[in-house]
């Protein structure tokens, strides 16, 4: 990258763009940028802290893009007919994707350690980064969430990290296809499960990932990642699980606790270290081992790891309490496929109340894609008790097919003896949780891709109140 290229991110809020944009300029680049949520009067604190850096921001409608040395750096999701990108043609400005951008960061780095898999790469990736800027190793993380324990007062969304080290960790994604755009030296995959693309390219993708790498962390729990380990060397491969004992970590004795969930981490040759996590959840212990497996490759003891794995807060708007008021608990949970799905509320059911679920499918596609998984997953992982509201899926604009609503998967759901309900409108569902939720409930806003559901939780909470 040229020291003095000038950046303009189109849709810079958005939770991929905005720790890219950030590391883009603590490199030294001049950064600009656009997004939609901007021009609505949304998410005003984002703006206000991305303005406080000195990147200067535009209304989206192409008036930022002034100069054909700018590079436009845009999502995956922007379409031709926006503005900014209209205005770059017209200039003749070179354009990247935001993985394109990502990838050209990290396959220059000299310890590139990629964070994949259909769940947990956000947790995952927040875990490791801590791990190695805990013992000194000043990597530069990029995560899709903001992680708590870089918080800082002048720096709220600390969903970067730049570091002078040599280590490079990124969440990188299959969704787009980008994941086949790195070069890792630690592939990690977490797991393999049905999203937004069909089994056998999601196959495809994660074996030419982990086919790049000097070393591969795969999850012997997970069917998919099992059978990638097969077939790989033995020498290129790191394992992990919390039931197989061939994996060269295994979690062992593993203790929820009201404040998080312990275990004792064992390594091939016998060596054990107690972990004490401050997130809970069994999927956490999964999260966490893949982190510790990371960290081994990357030159780290068991034990450093450890130490520091256990001052690991989480990242935002996972399994995140926002509050209680008159004895009903609201949470704000990222989950949205089957398999995050089934994580959360399994979690949550290893503690007595009833759940009031609120679940915002990410998106039409998705939602028409995983419509039969999401059925079977809710009809199986709720309680008779709990109930399920659902407004419509997350819409930005665009062309989409929206042939498949949230009120067909409330009625199949419904129709499989759980309580599930539909309401158009998010407000709707709103009305409906406070109206219903008694002392000892716990209210779960639950969906991903719109950061207004953090808000939405905010509110129900003063409502309660």
């Amino acid at each position: 990258m040229e020291h003095d290229t000038p950046y303009f991110f189109c849709g810079i809020g958005g939770s991929g763009m905005l720790p890219l944009a950030l590391i883009v300029r603590a490199r030294g680049h001049r950064v600009a940028g656009s997004d939609r949520s901007l021009d609505q009067g949304r998410l005003a604190p984002k703006f206000e802290y991305l303005r406080s850096l000195g990147i200067s921001l535009f209304p989206q409608d192409g008036s930022g893009i002034a100069d054909s040395a700018q590079v436009l750096v845009t999502s995956a999701a922007v379409e031709d007919t926006v503005p900014d990108v209209v205005a770059a043609r017209a200039l003749g400005a070179p354009m990247l994707t935001r993985p394109q951008l990502l990838a050209r960061l990290f396959n220059e780095a000299e310890l590139s350690i990629g964070v994949a898999g259909t769940s947990g790469k956000s947790t995952t990736t927040g875990m490791l980064g801590w791990i190695l800027e805990r013992n000194g190793r000043r990597p530069t993380v990029m995560n899709g969430a903001v992680m708590k324990n870089f918080v800082r007062p002048d720096s709220p969304f600390s969903s970067a990290l730049v570091g002078i080290g040599p280590a490079f960790v990124a969440e990188v994604d299959e969704s787009d296809g980008s994941i086949a755009n790195y070069t890792p030296h630690v592939a990690l995959v977490n797991n393999i499960a049905l999203d937004h693309k069909s089994m056998d390219e999601l196959r495809r993708l994660f074996a030419g990932f982990t086919a790049k790498a000097r070393v591969a962390v795969l999850n012997l729990d997970n069917g998919e990642t099992a059978a990638l380990a097969a077939t790989l060397p033995a020498e290129r491969l790191k394992t992990y699980s919390l039931n197989d004992r061939r994996a060269d970590l295994l979690a062992e004795d593993i203790a929820p606790a009201p404040d998080g969930i312990g275990f004792t981490a064992r390594e091939r040759d016998g060596t054990t270290v107690p972990v004490k996590l401050l997130v809970p959840g069994r999927h956490n212990v999964s999260n966490a081992l893949a982190a510790l497996a990371a960290a081994r490759a990357a030159g780290l003891s068991l034990q450093d790891a450890a130490r520091a794995l256990g001052e690991f807060s989480g990242v935002r708007r996972r399994l995140e309490t926002v509050g209680t008021a008159n004895g009903i608990t609201v949470i704000d949970d990222f989950a949205h496929n089957p398999d995050k799905i089934a994580a959360t509320l399994a979690t949550l059911h290893d503690w007595p109340g009833r759940l009031l679920v609120m679940f915002q499918p990410h998106g039409f596609g998705p939602l028409r894609l995983m419509k039969d998984e999401f059925v079977a997953c809710f009809a199986e992982k709720l309680g008779p008790d709990d109930v399920l509201i659902m407004p419509d899926p997350a819409y930005f604009g665009g062309t989409v097919d929206r042939s498949v609503t949230s009120a067909h998967l409330a009625e199949a759901i419904a129709a499989q003896g759980r309580r599930a309900l539909a309401l158009p409108e998010r407000a709707a569902c709103g009305d409906a949780l406070v109206e219903i939720a008694r002392p000892g409930d716990r209210i779960v806003v639950m969906g991903a891709r719109d950061d207004t559901l953090s808000l939405f939780a905010e509110e129900i909470l003063v409502r309660l109140k």
